[in-house]
C-alpha cells in the first residue's frame, strides 16, 4: 500500500477523509460526531487510536465538529492554518496539540508529504491539500466558490482527486433556500456547481489520473445522477 484513501463522510452533515501510507495515517477534517467517526474508522483498516494526525481544511462545523474531542481522546495532533485557528468556535475545546501551517509551504507527517494550498471560501484561511507518497499524489479540494488558477496548477498531476460538486444550479435557484443563502452558495466564496466541478476536472485531467470522487453533494440541491449528467456533457 503506497497511498490509500477513503471518504468517511461528505456533505453538509459532515466531512472526513482517511489517507494512509503503510506507516502513516492522517484524517482530513472531522465533521461528524466523535462517536460516529470512530465507528466509521472501525470499518476501515485503521482505528481512531492508530491515527497520526488530523488536518483541517477550515473552521466550518461540518468539517471540525469532532476535532477537539477526537484530539483529546486519542492525543491526536491537529494541523491547521492560523486563520482557521483564530476562527475556531469555542465549543471545540482544547486540542492535544496544534501545529500551524501556511498555505504554499509543504511539510511532512511521517512519510507523507503535505502540500497545502489556498482556496476561495467564506472561512478564515481555508486550504486544500495535495498528499504525496512515493510520487503518488492525492488532491483534496472541497468547499470553494471558484477554481482559481492556483487550484488548477496544484491539482494537475494528481493520481487521485476528491473534488467538490455541491449543487445543480437550476435545482438550487428553484429550491427552498432563502435568496441570501443561494447568493452565498453561488458566490466566489461559496461552493462549486456540478458544471464548475466538471470543468475543473477537465482542466486537470491527465492519463495518470486513476480515481476521482466528486464530493460534498448537497442533499437538497443535487443528486448523483445530475453530477454524472454534467460530466457526460464534457
Amino acid at each position: 500500500m503506497s497511498l490509500f484513501f477513503q471518504v468517511l463522510a461528505s456533505g453538509s452533515r459532515g466531512n472526513a477523509i482517511l489517507v494512509c501510507s503503510a506507516k502513516t495515517r492522517v484524517l482530513v477534517d472531522a465533521g461528524t460526531t466523535c462517536k460516529e467517526l470512530v465507528g466509521r474508522l472501525e470499518r476501515t483498516p485503521v482505528e481512531a487510536k492508530g491515527l497520526d494526525a488530523l488536518l483541517l481544511t477550515h473552521e466550518h462545523s461540518d468539517h471540525i465538529s469532532a476535532a477537539g474531542t477526537l484530539s483529546r481522546k486519542f492525543n491526536l495532533p491537529v494541523y491547521m492554518t492560523r486563520g482557521t485557528l483564530e476562527n475556531l468556535p469555542p465549543n471545540i475545546g482544547q486540542c492535544a496539540s496544534v501545529t500551524i501551517f501556511g498555505t504554499g509551504r509543504c511539510f511532512e507527517i511521517g512519510d507523507l508529504l503535505i502540500h497545502p494550498f489556498a482556496t476561495s471560501h467564506d472561512a478564515g484561511e481555508p486550504a486544500g491539500f495535495i498528499i504525496e507518497k512515493d510520487g503518488l499524489r492525492l488532491g483534496i479540494c472541497t468547499d470553494l466558490g471558484i477554481a482559481t488558477n492556483l487550484v488548477k496548477v496544484r491539482l494537475k498531476g494528481c493520481h487521485g482527486l476528491v473534488l467538490e460538486a455541491n449543487h445543480d444550479v437550476d435545482r438550487l435557484l428553484g429550491g427552498p433556500y432563502p435568496w441570501f443563502l443561494k447568493q452565498r452558495i453561488r458566490s466566489a466564496h461559496g461552493h462549486l456547481s456540478n458544471e464548475e466541478a466538471c470543468n475543473l476536472l477537465e482542466a486537470v485531467h491527465h492519463e495518470g489520473l486513476r480515481c476521482v470522487i466528486l464530493a460534498h453533494l448537497s442533499e437538497t440541491n443535487n443528486h448523483p445522477d445530475l453530477v454524472l449528467e454534467s460530466c457526460r456533457k464534457l
